[in-house]
């Protein structure tokens, strides 16, 4: 019978299926992330506005830069190449990531499909749909979509991770 470290050597050289399951959570948040903007733009004019709560509203809008717009007018395909390279390294990093960690596994799905789901935008599209509009007293957070939380969620679990994980050394 093998223990869990002699199957994290015996897939050292290849994806660890343990990690590998993880895309799972990134194929469904890229799934959410375009169907949520295709209906948005179904169902609504550029900078339309449908209040759903006196603090949020549903609003289409076009994002030609990076996240909170910086970068606006670069040219899409910019965004999509470091899209592709952040995916990459992620991917990377989750095949030589222990199976063990699954809030840094679970982190990395996160932003991978977030990168992605804004990247197929890019692509297709030029810009990325943003439609959720916070606003307190005409203070508006930069409008945003479900690529994003989930980049920010990963983002932020991995810093929880970071300063919060064990520091155990990684099975070899």
């Amino acid at each position: 019978m093998t223990s869990s470290s002699e199957k994290a050597v015996t897939h050292e050289r290849g994806f660890q299926l343990q990690n590998a399951h993880w895309l799972w959570l990134s194929a469904v948040l890229i799934v959410a992330d375009q169907i949520t903007k295709q209906l948005v733009v179904n169902n609504l004019a550029l900078f339309d506005r449908i209040p759903v709560f006196d603090w949020l509203n549903l609003t289409l809008m076009h994002n030609t830069g990076a996240a909170f717009s910086i970068f606006a007018g670069a040219t899409p395909w910019l965004f999509v190449a470091l899209s592709v390279l952040v995916s990459v390294g992620i991917l990377i990093w989750m095949r030589r990531h222990p199976h063990g960690e699954r809030l840094v596994a679970a982190s990395l799905a996160l932003i991978l499909g977030g990168a992605l789901g804004n990247a197929i935008d890019r692509a297709t599209r030029g810009y990325v749909i943003d439609f959720v509009d916070f606003h307190i007293q005409g203070w508006h957070y930069p409008a945003f979509n479900v690529a994003d939380s989930a980049i920010v969620l990963g983002a932020i679990l991995l810093g929880v991770d970071m300063l919060f994980g064990r520091n155990d050394p990684p099975v070899r």
